[in-house]
């Protein structure tokens, strides 16, 4: 009787660690089978949670604030099924033949995507996700907050306070510009555009133009904005904010020619893209007093070396790509890339998809 209840209890025993042990062969086996995912940065923790929280992917990553070297990229995209990367990797040929035909969805955790080679991505039918409007807010605060410190020349005045310039009250000293009364212009009105105008408005601004591709007579009606050519969108502003996308069309569109029709008295400024601006023509432009001033977040090389003629200018300001430098943005970013790239790994439809 004790012979056969020993026998009973280590049957079970060995059928309970077989059991086991098949159970965790196959989570191995199936771990080994996930779908490969390469990270090009160190990202927002929220980006990064949803990924792992997922549980249906191996993941691999540059884990570094700096970007990822070119010839470490290149070694760690082959073989991976998606590729999550920022706007400072140019994800061309030479990336997807390194990665090879298993890579099936590239998700950018930006808003903009003239880094990736589109048509290379569409021939190859890899699928791609992108990060608008989760940044539209940040954006357009940081382009208010850039056009006053440039309009009222307020990182002139602070040096002027700790250098010594400070002297007695002067009646023109460290004038500006105000928006009281003045006419905005706008180059691309999207979602940003929009934003902006939003908050412009009760700055008592009297009258906003935009200029884009084609009218949006829908949006402008809402917001009460009126289309012109850039022509007369240069003419007529007192500031003028560039929002548009960069593509082939608006590549150096804010050149001499344009800045030659702005008033002398105008304040210019950016927050798209660098390229959409010939910065020399820009230069030139302030350094002649064909304008009054500039404000830049974005620019060509970034970073912009420090011994650049523009940085010598008092009139005209530059910070460092920070337009959607807030916590709460660049975790939505993180996440929202996170979310495109795993619902394209199962096939399904991304939250935010660049049709191709």
């Amino acid at each position: 009787m004790w012979s056969s209840c020993r026998f009973n209890i280590l049957h079970k025993t060995l059928v309970a660690r077989l059991n086991t042990c098949c159970r965790l062969q196959a989570m191995n086996t199936a771990g080994r089978n996930l779908p490969k995912v390469y990270i090009t940065r160190r990202i927002p923790p929220d980006g990064l949670k949803a990924l792992q929280q997922a549980g249906s992917c191996e993941i691999q990553q540059w884990d570094s604030d700096d970007p990822v070297p070119r010839s470490e990229l290149l070694k760690k995209v082959s073989g991976i099924h998606a590729l999550y990367c920022l706007l400072t990797e140019k994800i061309d040929k030479e990336v997807l033949d390194a990665a090879g035909p298993s890579l099936k969805v590239v998700s950018t955790m930006s808003v903009g995507y003239d880094h990736l080679s589109l048509d290379e991505l569409k021939n190859r039918g890899i699928r791609v996700g992108f990060t608008p409007d989760v940044l539209t807010e940040a954006v357009a605060e940081l382009t208010i907050a850039l056009l006053l410190a440039t309009s009222r020349r307020l990182i002139e005045a602070v040096e002027e306070a700790k250098n010594g310039g400070w002297g007695t009250w002067k009646p023109l000293w460290m004038c500006g510009s105000g928006l009281t009364e003045s006419t905005v212009g706008i180059i691309g009105l999207g979602r940003i555009g929009e934003a902006i105008v939003n908050r412009l408005r009760p700055f008592g601004v009297k009258k906003f133009l935009y200029n884009d591709i084609a009218p949006r007579e829908e949006l402008a009606a809402k917001i009460s904005v009126d289309f012109v050519s850039l022509e007369e969108l240069a003419k007529q502003s007192d500031f003028l904010l560039v929002c548009c996308a960069l593509t082939p069309e608006t590549q150096g569109m804010c050149n001499k020619g344009l800045f030659s029709k702005m008033k002398r008295s105008s304040v210019f400024i950016n927050t798209s893209r660098g390229a959409v601006v010939n910065q020399e023509d820009l230069y030139h432009a302030l350094a002649n007093g064909q304008i009054a001033s500039a404000g830049l977040d974005v620019t060509v090389p970034e970073p912009l070396p420090t011994n650049h003629p523009l940085f010598k200018l008092k009139n005209c300001v530059i910070l460092p790509h920070i337009a959607s430098a807030t916590v709460e943005t660049r975790n939505a970013m993180a996440a929202l890339a996170a979310h495109n790239l795993l619902a394209g790994l199962k096939g399904e439809a991304m939250p935010k998809e660049l049709k191709l």
